[in-house]
């Protein structure tokens, strides 16, 4: 799997961390903006302490890859503080900013298994990117997949289910817009982000440093504008539990991680991962909020489980086939001479 000859042990230990920490910090974040008892936190200053946590962990990294203190530092003067560089990662540091803000908005509004299923709209719109931005091609089969991925989206929202032990007033509309607008951000940041990666040989740490310096600025600009009055009357830290902690650190450790991973895997485990985070949601969902499945709810989650493996399927090299089919011909019309 991705050119690593590592044993099938280690790669259900992937596939274990990717679906945890997917299906784990949505519920968690729902959890946290609709069940947690006392003061409801700032969601702009838990996207801001994810930002922090993501560049110091990202510098420990890169001293990590560096090896020493000084070639550390001449990293750090040569490649990080570039004026061009740091401008050009701004913008998928804008982009991130907003999918970040969106997800609190939408799993204020949307059950976590609801949006679950719903973010997986990611596929399409990054693969509509990759088309755009990187001229990739998709076959026939990953097209079908996505137009039967969208299908199981709206068969979702069709009638959302509904959360009994949800007392809060929520807004599916707005909830979905909301997990729209992040749909698109990671699609196009995630494009982008790759195109910068694939158009010079800096390290991938550097580039993160980067991209989590100006996403400081901006998330620290958001926590401003948003609640601004209201941080500097109740303190940065307002309404922050255990759980919000735990949030916060699956938003930043865990996707760390989970990028350190992905290298071992491939595209079919990638589905896997996905399709089983959906079904831990839903069962979590059942058990802590309530969730009322519907026929149309499990038959759109289904669609997507299935879409998503689809998607995921490597491409059918061809040209052995044809080699084939040449050869077969060669022999008939052969045989036919010699009749």
């Amino acid at each position: 799997m991705a050119g690593e000859n590592v044993s099938l042990f280690f790669k259900l230990y992937c596939l274990s961390v990717m679906t945890l920490v997917a299906a784990t910090y949505t519920v968690a974040l729902r959890y946290t903006r609709t069940i947690s008892t006392g003061d409801l936190y700032f969601s702009t200053t838990a996207v801001c302490l994810t930002e922090v946590i993501k560049l110091i962990l990202s510098l420990g990294m890169l001293a990590k890859e560096s090896g020493s203190f000084i070639r550390l530092k001449s990293t750090i003067v040569e490649n990080i503080f570039s004026p061009t560089e740091l401008l050009k990662l701004s913008v998928p540091s804008v982009v991130y900013a907003i999918q970040n803000n969106m997800a609190f908005v939408a799993l204020s509004n949307l059950d976590a298994a609801v949006y679950q299923v719903t973010y997986q709209l990611k596929i399409p719109c990054t693969a509509l990117c990759m088309v755009l931005m990187l001229n990739r091609t998709l076959n026939r089969l990953q097209w079908f997949s996505v137009f039967m991925l969208c299908c199981g989206v709206i068969l979702v929202q069709w009638t959302p289910a509904e959360a009994t032990k949800v007392q809060i007033e929520q807004n599916p509309i707005v909830g979905f817009v909301a997990v729209a607008v992040a749909v698109l951000c990671s699609g196009f940041a995630g494009v982008y982000f790759e195109k910068v990666l694939k158009s010079s040989d800096t390290s991938l740490w550097v580039r993160n440093i980067q991209m989590y310096l100006s996403g400081i600025v901006i998330t620290l600009a958001g926590v401003y504008m948003n609640d601004g009055e209201k941080v500097l009357e109740k303190g940065f830290f307002f309404g922050y539990t255990p759980w919000v902690c735990f949030v916060v650190f699956l938003a930043s450790v865990g996707g760390l991680y989970t990028s350190v991973v992905v290298k071992y895997t491939d595209n079919i485990m990638k589905g896997f991962s996905a399709a089983l985070a959906i079904v831990l949601s839903t069962v979590a969902s059942v058990m802590l909020f309530g969730l009322q499945i519907t026929i149309t709810f499990a038959s759109g989650a289904l669609l997507v489980c299935i879409s998503i493996y689809l998607y995921g399927l490597p491409k059918q090299d061809t040209s052995k086939l044809s080699w084939q089919d040449k050869n077969t011909d060669t022999e008939s019309k052969q045989k036919l001479i010699n009749v």
